[in-house]
C-alpha cells in the first residue's frame, strides 16, 4: 500500500438489511473477544456483536465455553443503531424461559450441574443446571469454576424465579 492512499473497505448498511428488534437470524460465529462473540447474519456482510451477558444466564468466563468459529446459530436481534450503524444480538431469550427450564427438575432430587461462580462473601456457589438455568447452592470449599457437581435441590421458589441448592461430594 502507497503512503497516502486510503484503503476502503464495503460497510453494510443496516437499512439496506429489512431487520427489526426481536427478528430472529441464522448467522456464524466470526470472531470471539473475551466481552463476547460478533456475529455474521446469513447470506450478508453484516455482523453485529452478541455481549456476553446475552449468552446465556449462567455466568461464563468467555464465550468459548459456549460456540466456535464458524458455528452457525440463530440469534435474536437485540438492538439496532442506526445512528452508529451496529447491531447487538442475545442468544439467551431463545433458550427459554426459566419456567421452561426448570419444569424438568424436582425439589427433593439429585442432579449433575456446572460451579460457575462464587459470590465474594463466600456466601454461596452458582451452578449452572442448564444453560438458561442457574441455582446458587451453600458455599463449599475446594469448589472450582467449571467443576462438574452433584447436586441437591433443596427448594424450588416459583415466585421468585430460584432455585436452592446443596452440593454433594462426589
Amino acid at each position: 500500500m502507497k503512503r497516502g492512499i486510503k484503503m476502503e473497505y464495503k460497510r453494510f448498511n443496516i437499512s439496506d438489511l429489512n431487520l427489526e428488534e426481536g427478528m430472529i437470524v441464522k448467522g456464524t460465529v466470526k470472531t470471539i473477544k473475551p466481552y463476547g462473540a460478533f456475529i455474521q447474519i446469513k447470506d450478508t456482510n453484516a455482523s453485529g456483536l452478541l455481549y456476553i451477558e446475552d449468552i446465556c444466564v449462567s455466568r461464563i468466563k468467555s464465550p468459548y465455553e459456549r460456540f466456535n468459529i464458524g458455528q452457525e446459530i440463530d440469534v435474536k436481534v437485540k438492538e439496532i443503531d442506526t445512528e452508529n450503524n451496529r447491531i447487538s444480538f442475545t442468544y439467551k431469550e431463545l433458550l427459554g424461559t426459566w419456567e421452561d427450564n426448570i419444569k424438568d427438575f424436582k425439589q427433593g432430587t439429585i442432579v449433575k450441574g456446572i460451579a460457575r461462580e462464587t459470590e465474594k462473601s463466600k456466601n454461596g456457589i452458582f451452578v449452572e443446571l442448564t444453560p438458561n438455568l442457574v441455582g446458587l447452592a451453600e458455599y463449599k470449599d475446594n469448589i472450582e469454576y467449571g467443576q462438574d457437581v452433584n447436586v441437591y435441590i433443596k427448594k424450588i421458589i416459583p415466585e421468585k424465579k430460584k432455585v436452592k441448592l446443596l452440593i454433594f461430594d462426589k
